[in-house]
């Protein structure tokens, strides 16, 4: 009997993960998509996170009507959502949109904002007491 209930148990956990698309949005809310655009972010390779931000949010931006939008995205790999923040710069840059129309073309914007998150990321301070044991903070 124990056997059974702890093959039984396997198997439903090994059925539940291969349910699960660890690469593809789940947009069934807002929340959802969000919280799945932050988990395969995080499993990027550095290179592609803030192209792979930026088309999302670019495409959030571009449908302002959420359940188009969560149509959109839903089952979307990160190649497919950077490939529709892509074409949405493209449309956006061709029609003379305020924010696009300084960079040339998507690469620049993309190596643009990795300039700034570089730079933001030297420039914090950090809030932490002085290490000499001293509990006040420098203002």
């Amino acid at each position: 009997m124990r056997i059974l209930s702890t093959t039984f148990i396997i198997i439903i956990c090994v059925s539940l993960t291969a349910c699960m698309s660890g690469d593809q949005i789940n947009a069934r809310s807002l929340k959802t998509a969000n919280r799945s655009v932050s988990r395969i972010k995080d499993r990027l390779p550095t290179e592609l996170r803030i192209e792979y931000e930026v088309s999302y949010w670019t495409l959030r931006d571009s449908i302002r009507d959420k359940n188009e939008f969560l149509d959109k995205v839903d089952g979307k790999t990160p190649e497919e959502i950077i490939a529709l923040g892509k074409e949405v710069f493209r449309e956006r840059k061709n029609s003379g949109f305020k924010s696009y129309v300084q960079y040339n073309n998507w690469d620049q914007m993309i190596t643009q904002f990795t300039q700034e998150r570089i730079d933001q990321g030297r420039s914090s301070k950090s809030t932490r007491p002085p290490q000499n044991g001293s509990v006040l903070y420098s203002l």
